[in-house]
């Protein structure tokens, strides 16, 4: 079961960092085949969103190192890096990629946004061979399992997201949101759940730039708002009172300088951006303006906390459910591992069993079907009562497996193969020379 998960998130690295991590949907089909020339790494996949990056690779054989990767990747230094990083492997693996599934790992427990980029990530792996095999398993194994902690649990009721939180925050800082101008920035998911948020609490008029701006002009349409051309997004900005970004930009759209524009056509009347982007949309030195108030993801946490608490009773039984996944998993990997001896096996006595009938059928002339019935059944019967116990050996061996004495299983599968010759009859099939 060498499944290895190396990554970073919000609870082990700051925005900051983050951000220097994330990875473009442009590029990530690019990461993921580099992932693969990884030493070792016969499938992987690569996970990238506002709150994680996170490398989930299988190997055949001993856990490969992932780190060399994410530095050459991004050019970050070890020594930067390291402190952040969180290494999962074997079971540890699967019940972290279970949880992350199942929105236990988020900022927001219980908000549906990560299953789905979780699956666009996997469309990807597939779409360039990334996972074709045990891993492709694994991962449809959590999306059922983030279903069932759906369907059973209520950790995703009410629907939040980082998107709500953020709408949560905004009214917390005005008190009310009647009347309050709105600028989305950025017409995907979060800007939508965000409108949706933002018009059940009252607010005035919402306007929606984007680089598309077919896509602002929909958004905008759905929600009764102005769509606005991104190119004219610092002259229009300012009639905001409070700013929505979530862009895909690699660098800040908002810097001090429209900071400072901004404060001056609205006669310093203050200015609250919420940034949800990774990397963020609003540059840092933008908090030093008085009168300009910024909130990146990392300060929706405070919010957020209020959520976990009152999820906690729920959480708890999707744990529940999560546990008793991985050990379903790791039963079902353990019964694979003993499959190829108990099918070499069966072939091997099957052989037998044929060589040693086609070898007496001269000196038995010719049989009526009834005497060749009569056959097959007292030879298939010896043959199933020889394979009986080490047949009942091997399977209890994987069940040995699972509970933890890999050493006793591995032994008792490779004395079978020695004792039935099994690995000389599947070089002489591999080779056939011998």
């Amino acid at each position: 079961m060498n499944y290895t998960l190396l990554g970073v998130n919000h609870r082990t690295a700051p925005v900051e960092v983050r951000e220097r991590l994330a990875i473009p949907e442009s590029r990530l089909p690019d990461a993921m085949r580099l992932l693969l020339q990884t030493p070792g790494v016969s499938e992987g996949i690569v996970f990238s969103t506002c709150n994680r990056v996170e490398l989930l690779a299988r190997s055949p054989q001993a856990a490969p190192d992932l780190k060399p990767f994410l530095h050459e990747f991004f050019r970050i230094h070890a020594a930067e890096l390291t402190p952040h990083l969180y290494e999962y492997r074997g079971a540890d693996a699967i019940r972290h990629l279970f949880r992350v599934a199942s929105s236990l790992d988020s900022m927001v427990v219980g908000e549906s946004q990560i299953l789905g980029q979780v699956k666009e990530a996997y469309a990807v792996a597939r779409t360039v061979g990334a996972v074709n095999g045990h891993l492709d398993h694994l991962l449809t194994r959590a999306f059922a399992v983030a279903k069932r902690v759906r369907t059973e649990t209520n950790v995703g009721s009410s629907a939040v997201s980082v998107a709500s939180v953020a709408v949560e925050l905004a009214k917390k800082i005005f008190g009310t949101l009647e009347g309050k101008n709105v600028y989305l920035v950025g017409a995907g998911k979060m800007s939508e759940l965000a409108a949706k948020h933002l018009l059940a609490h009252g607010a005035g008029t919402i306007f929606v730039a984007n680089r598309t701006h077919e896509r602002a002009v929909k958004l905008a349409e759905r929600f009764q708002g102005k769509a606005m051309l991104f190119e004219g997004l610092y002259e229009t900005a300012a009639d905001a009172d409070i700013v929505i970004t979530s862009t895909g930009s690699p660098l800040p759209i908002f810097r001090k300088e429209h900071g400072e524009l901004f404060l001056a056509r609205r006669k310093n009347r203050p200015m609250f951006f919420i940034d949800i982007a990774v990397p963020r949309d609003v540059a840092a030195d933008m908090n030093k303006l008085d009168g300009i108030f910024v909130y990146d993801i990392d300060d929706l946490q405070s919010v957020i906390a209020g959520h976990v608490s009152g999820r906690r009773a729920e959480a708890e039984r999707a744990e529940a459910i999560v546990e008793a996944e991985v050990r379903r998993f790791e039963e079902r990997i353990h019964t694979l591992d003993v499959v190829p001896t108990i099918v070499s096996l069966q072939d091997h006595l099957e052989a037998i069993r044929q060589a040693e009938i086609d070898k007496v059928r001269g000196r038995l002339g010719a049989l009526t079907p009834e005497q060749e019935i009569a056959v097959e059944a007292m030879t298939r019967g010896i043959v199933n009562k020889v394979l009986h116990t080490p047949m009942t050996a091997l399977k209890e061996a994987a069940r040995d497996s699972h509970e933890g004495r890999q050493a006793e299983a591995g032994t008792l599968i490779e004395l079978v193969r020695r004792i039935f010759n099994l690995e000389r009859d599947s070089e002489k099939q591999g080779t056939g020379k011998r």
